[in-house]
């Protein structure tokens, strides 16, 4: 008798780290669902993310990598209206998903969040980015508690090489990516492909919820 297949629904999967994680389960045996922007969905318009998940109905893994453009600058510089823009977008983009999403999650399936190292490394000018993957960190704990036994956990990358960075100029960038390399006790920068790996840790291992997981190339004992 064969098995069911098991679904992964993955939110920001076209591009970057979520289509690292598409490749790492689409191995034929699997169904995998993508989904972003450019394919046409707007995880922070909750109506729209609700008739999402119940055109898809019942699947097993939620991977959530979608993110937002996060403005940088001080307190005193950073127009509120765009940094609330950035929440609503990655925040609650991510907790219109797990709402939705976890209707239709059979048991035993889980929610991977992504987050990111400005939660707990201090960087001045970051402050927005710095409190939405905090606040998500702090909500993944609570939503594995609450959609128990679904395991809810959270990865955590570090500066990664990803199309997130292409709006700086290629000197720019590649003298970023040169400083991490000197600097970073890992001695490189991580690729989508290396963070990918955590999403499979995180959703393979049953003893596994309400953690997060740390890919970042040392960049927080730095």
């Amino acid at each position: 008798m064969s098995q069911d297949k098991t679904s992964y629904v993955i939110l920001g999967g076209t591009s970057g780290i979520g289509a690292a994680v598409a490749t790492q389960f689409d191995n034929g045996e699997n169904i995998i669902h993508v989904a972003s922007r450019q394919t046409g969905l707007d995880i922070s318009d909750e109506k729209s993310v609700h008739a999402y998940f119940e055109s898809i109905g019942a699947f097993d893994h939620l991977i959530i990598t979608a993110g937002s453009a996060a403005p940088a600058g001080k307190v005193v510089d950073v127009k509120i209206p765009d940094a609330k823009a950035a929440f609503d977008i990655k925040f609650w983009g991510s907790i219109n998903a797990a709402k939705h999403a976890s209707r239709y999650i059979k048991p035993n399936g889980t929610i991977t969040l992504t987050t990111g190292m400005l939660s707990r490394k201090v960087v001045a000018n970051t402050y927005t980015k710095t409190a939405i993957n905090a606040a998500l960190e702090a909500v993944t704990k609570v939503l594995a508690k609450e959609l128990s036994p679904i395991r809810v956990n959270a990865v955590s990358p570090g500066l990664t090489m990803t199309t997130a960075y292409q709006g700086l100029d290629e000197q720019s960038r590649e003298s970023m990516y040169e400083n991490a390399r000197n600097n970073l006790p890992a001695g490189r920068v991580g690729t989508a492909e290396d963070v990918a790996h955590a999403y499979v840790m995180a959703i393979t291992n049953p003893y596994m919820t309400g953690s997060i997981i740390d890919v970042d190339g040392g960049a927080l004992i730095n």
